[in-house]
């Protein structure tokens, strides 16, 4: 890895903390699942990710967005470095890493894969798109296709030969999927024929791959209204043989482009499906499979959707970490002004390191940046901690932990961790108000993670009315069991943190309890983000915490800098969280109340 490029995309110091000091990833090869792997697999794979991000990924990020995809009404065009750094990740062997064995992968822990890939979403989050998806693709049909779907369609793209896509919005429906309209008519052979347009498909369309595999949510003819009426269906853009050989083009096509503020390099496609553009048999329709069971196709949709929640929270993380790397360099590099008291023109000028507001900035964005950091891999690992649980019992209480933490995983890092992106911004001062330097691509490309994969007024409302104010409480409850576990282990140096978390938590369980028992929906809905906020932030510090217990067994850069960056977010950020649950606590109404005609 080029040290100098790799130093400004990612901390490889500090994933070593995470992964090894903190997360102690090793422990994870003491188990039948991870036996095969050591500290050094993890280590190469790390270092390969690095390069991969370094020498194939970051070179085009700027060329990419400067050169977006074009669609001449029948082909999709993307630069050719897109392609090269796609073809040398395919060649590399991650994409399936994290993937079992039996379909081809190398079943390293999640936790590892996850790490690698941020390396990659970090360098060039455009170019990580088109792998992101097809991962979270290929996970679906191991889990739900048949033996032959996951022959004929989840190892190439674990080989990187294909790729695949989701296919859920519609222009009409946006992300109220049970609105929907995509029909899927059965036929005697046991496949269906789609109709209907989807819209907002990234990696749509291209000719980057040998085929694209479209997981598409319709409804069957005669299913019922809403969402227990769809279904999923792979669609795949070329059909193939029995044996696997490529066929004709399918009845799928793209009709148009999106122009986006950010993540250009990512081609976003409106698709047909069924426009008769293609007659692979001389009938239209695009020919699709079933993928599980009839009117469950929003309950399978949820395992990529929820994958790719995830990764947007990493992507998040990612250019968030970036940004603030590119200003700490320029922060230690940029001269100018002197400090109060020295005022005097003949002395030289500081760096822009020195002034404390500057200081501030940088410690904010490390707080931001390493905290969504550790979030995305401490809940990786509970994913790897669920797979080899010994008991039902124990596995059932990490999926309620992980159904938490989820909608906390994409919404948290998409505003705070762009919330660095903008402070980079800002300490580059004009400079980065211009397209000389990279941070304000940086900022564009952050700017959709709150809205794409569910916004975070949906992860919100998932949060708050799916997840922690239910009639029973238990998921509440299994989060609060699990910050108290973290606030027992303390050691004594550090218990006054220990104490801020605990009476955070301990607010975030009587504001939820109160919301519920006010039996309002509305008002539910009303408070949703103010309060996903607030308990990410409290999630945030036990992340926090975790790590100054962990850096407490060292004295090096790291762990110094773990301390100093722990105790800010205990000093500036938890208390914000304090203050925002006690306005939540106030059942204010005027959201609901309000009269529109006066906005």
């Amino acid at each position: 890895m080029s040290d100098e490029a790799g130093s400004l995309i990612l901390s490889e110091p500090d994933l070593h903390f995470m992964l090894y000091d903190w997360l102690d990833v090793e422990k994870l090869t003491e188990h039948e699942r991870f036996a095969e792997h050591s500290r050094e697999v993890f280590d190469a794979v790390l270092d390969l990710a690095a390069d991969l991000a370094t020498l194939n990924f970051a070179p085009h990020n700027r060329l990419s967005d400067l050169n977006e995809p074009t669609f001449d009404g029948a082909h999709v065009a993307v630069i050719p470095e897109v392609a090269q750094a796609l073809q040398a990740y395919g060649r590399s062997g991650l994409l399936g890493s994290a993937m079992d064995e039996a379909v081809g992968g190398g079943q390293l822990p999640q936790v590892v894969g996850r790490a690698c890939f941020t390396w990659l979403q970090a360098a060039n989050s455009a170019t990580a798109a088109y792998p992101l998806l097809t991962m979270g693709n290929a996970n679906l049909l191991a889990t739900f296709g048949t033996p032959q779907q996951i022959e004929q369609f989840v190892r190439p793209m674990v080989e990187g030969r294909f790729f695949g896509t989701m296919c859920l919005s519609e222009s009409q429906a946006g992300s109220s999927l049970g609105d929907v309209t995509t029909r899927a008519v059965p036929q005697p052979d046991g496949t269906f024929r789609l109709f209907g347009d989807k819209m907002w498909i990234s990696g749509g369309d291209h000719e980057m791959s040998e085929n694209i595999l479209h997981l598409v949510l319709a409804r069957v003819e005669g299913a019922p209204a809403g969402v227990r009426g769809l279904s999923l269906f792979l669609v795949p853009r070329i059909l193939l043989g029995e044996d696997g050989s490529p066929g004709q083009r399918n009845d799928v096509i793209a009709t148009g482009l999106n122009h986006k503020m950010g993540y250009r390099g990512t081609v976003n496609a409106v698709l047909a499906f069924g426009s008769g553009s293609h007659l692979p048999d001389g009938e239209p329709g695009a020919i699709g499979q079933l993928v599980g069971e009839l009117g469950h196709g929003l309950d399978h949709m949820f395992h990529m959707m929820n994958e790719a929640r995830v990764a947007v929270g990493a992507s998040a993380v990612g250019l968030g970490y970036t940004s603030y790397l590119h200003a700490l360099a320029y922060a230690r590099a940029r001269s100018q002004g002197r400090l109060p008291g020295h005022k005097d023109p003949r002395t030289p000028q500081v760096a822009l390191i020195v002034h404390p507001d500057v200081r501030r900035m940088l410690l904010a964005s490390k707080s931001y940046v390493e905290g969504g950091l550790a979030l995305v891999l401490y809940a990786a690992k509970l994913l790897d901690l669920k797979a080899i649980a010994d008991d039902e019992e124990e596995a059932a209480r990490l999926d309620l932990l992980l159904g938490v933490l989820t909608p906390i995983v994409k919404a948290w890092p998409s505003q705070w961790c762009r919330k660095a992106n903008d402070l980079s911004i800002q300490i580059h001062g004009g400079a980065g108000y211009t397209r000389d330097f990279p941070v304000e691509q940086f900022y564009r490309d952050a700017r959709l993670n709150p809205i794409h994969e569910g916004t975070d007024g949906i992860q919100a409302l998932d949060l708050l009315v799916r997840k922690l104010a239910t009639p029973t409480l238990t998921e509440l409850e299994v989060l609060r069991a699990s910050c108290q576990a973290t606030i027992d282990k303390t050691p004594e140096e550090l218990s006054a943190f220990a104490g801020q978390l605990g009476g955070a938590v301990d607010l975030l369980v009587g504001v939820t309890q109160r919301l519920r028992d006010a039996g309002d929906p509305l008002l539910l809905a009303a408070q949703a983000t103010a309060f996903a906020d607030a308990a990410g932030h409290i999630v945030v510090a036990w992340m926090w915490l975790e790590q100054m217990i962990a850096a407490q067994r060292g004295a090096n850069r790291i762990h110094e800098g773990k301390r100093l960056a722990g105790r800010y977010f205990f000093a500036y950020e938890l208390p914000m969280a304090v203050r925002t649950l006690d306005l939540v606590d106030d059942h204010d109404r005027i959201v609901v109340d309000l009269d529109d005609n006066f906005l």
